[in-house]
């Protein structure tokens, strides 16, 4: 969390955003996932796909799987698509939403 508080008082970017973690009340805990962001069309959500590969014990070879996840996406970050970023997870803030985006990568 110090790292991003940091990049943060470089870049001086005005949010508004109750749901931010490092200018809102958001509170961050447990999984800390990398992704790039394979969708940015809802508002203030990106969707962050991860792809990595699972053995098949049968077969004995690897197949690539692929997850997306929906995140949080404040306005001071605004992760735009392709862009790597990593996410956290926090409280449930809507149905499907439970991962904000707190840095970009790249």
């Amino acid at each position: 969390m110090a790292k991003v508080k940091k990049r943060e008082k470089k870049r001086m970017v005005e949010c508004n955003d109750k749901n931010c973690p490092i200018h809102g009340t958001l509170a961050t805990r447990g999984i800390v996932l990398e992704g790039v962001v394979a969708s940015d069309k809802m508002d203030k959500t990106v969707i962050v796909q991860r792809s990595r590969y699972v053995k098949l014990k049968k077969y004995e070879r690897y197949r690539p799987v692929k997850s997306r996840i929906p995140a949080h996406n404040p306005p001071c970050i605004n992760a735009k698509m392709g862009d790597k970023v990593r996410i956290m997870e926090c409280r449930k803030l809507s149905k499907t939403v439970s991962f904000v985006v707190i840095e970009k990568l790249s």
